[in-house]
């Protein structure tokens, strides 16, 4: 079984202020995400950039097979959203936007705007098979590319520029915290038991503190001598799979140059035993080579508005269900 993620870029269809701006282009840009996906064969995606949830029912009917789409309810400004995309059929558990109790709103701009929801749901859902019953969550946290007032990419001096990031770490944050409370839902402080995954783009590597938020008790990850010595934190960790993949190719997105690993696979501690067991982790496809076709992204997302496929490499496991 193949569990994996994947930002898709701006999936719109035609037309619209972020889509390509012709059916040309669109075309192109299913071609490549369908050749991609086809490769990958997964049983479970977790996506995100959907823009128009009918963008990727389009996707699926390139694919062979039967294939089953939800998105979350909840999109940014933008429109765009996180959903999953899966040969088995999808029960929504949930689709979450507000931060949870006890957590404030956070400063959103130079105005003092409280901002006391995700940007974009946090969405999850359970696939059953034969073999399995798994829980997911798919998001897309803030990012760390930052558009300034008025739609600019570019501050005005230097002092916009580290407030503006101060705003989105600070959303980005509460948004992990809020994933977190959902991770815990899907848990039930079980994990040793439960089949559980979060999966998608934390927009930042495995060692910031945004993306360590999530996985709950420190120690025993893996790599770890920890990792072989049962505990009570077992029950409620999460484990990222980014050690398992080879050093090489342990990136997902290359930023101005700089090879960056910011999508991610977390893992309860029974599904992390299967894939330790019986699996294996990477980016981009199974062949080994797509990761290393990536463009090189900017700050402004625009210029990459006709492209084909991605900006982004998917990042996935398999493993023995």
């Amino acid at each position: 079984m193949l569990l994996g993620t994947w930002n898709l870029e701006n999936l719109f269809r035609p037309g619209g202020p972020s889509g390509p701006t012709d059916k040309t282009a669109y075309e192109a840009k299913l071609a490549a995400l369908a050749e991609t996906v086809r490769a990958l064969d997964p049983s479970l995606l977790g996506v995100q950039e959907v823009g128009d949830p009918a963008a990727l029912a389009d996707l699926a009917a390139m694919l062979d097979g039967d294939w089953h789409t939800a998105v979350s309810q909840h999109a940014d400004d933008r429109g765009i959203r996180v959903g999953f995309l899966s040969r088995l059929d999808l029960e929504v558990l949930a689709d979450v936007e507000a931060f949870p109790p006890k957590l404030r709103p956070v400063q959103g701009d130079d105005a003092g705007r409280q901002v006391g929801t995700t940007g974009r749901g946090l969405f999850a859902v359970r696939v059953v098979s034969r073999a399995i019953t798994l829980d997911a969550a798919v998001c897309h946290l803030k990012s760390k590319l930052l558009t300034y007032p008025g739609g600019r990419f570019q501050p005005r001096d230097e002092g916009e520029r580290a407030r503006v990031g101060a705003y989105a770490l600070y959303r980005r944050t509460a948004e992990a915290a809020t994933l977190r409370a959902l991770a815990d839902q899907l848990l039930g402080g079980d994990g040793t038991s439960r089949d559980v995954a979060v999966l998608g783009d934390l927009n930042d590597e495995a060692a910031a503190a945004t993306t360590q938020i999530l996985l709950g008790p420190p120690g025993s990850e893996l790599g770890t001598p920890g990792y072989s010595r049962p505990d009570k934190g077992d029950a409620t960790r999460l484990w990222n799979v980014a050690p398992l993949i080879p050093p090489e190719r342990r990136f997902s997105r290359v930023n101005f140059g700089r090879r960056e690993l910011i999508d991610h696979v977390l893992l309860s501690h029974r599904l992390t035993a299967r894939v330790v067991a019986a699996g294996e982790a990477d980016t981009g496809l199974p062949d080994g080579t797509a990761v290393l076709d990536l463009p090189s992204v900017g700050a402004d997302p625009q210029e990459r508005r006709d492209a084909p496929g991605s900006d982004h490499a998917p990042v996935w496991i398999r493993f023995q269900p």
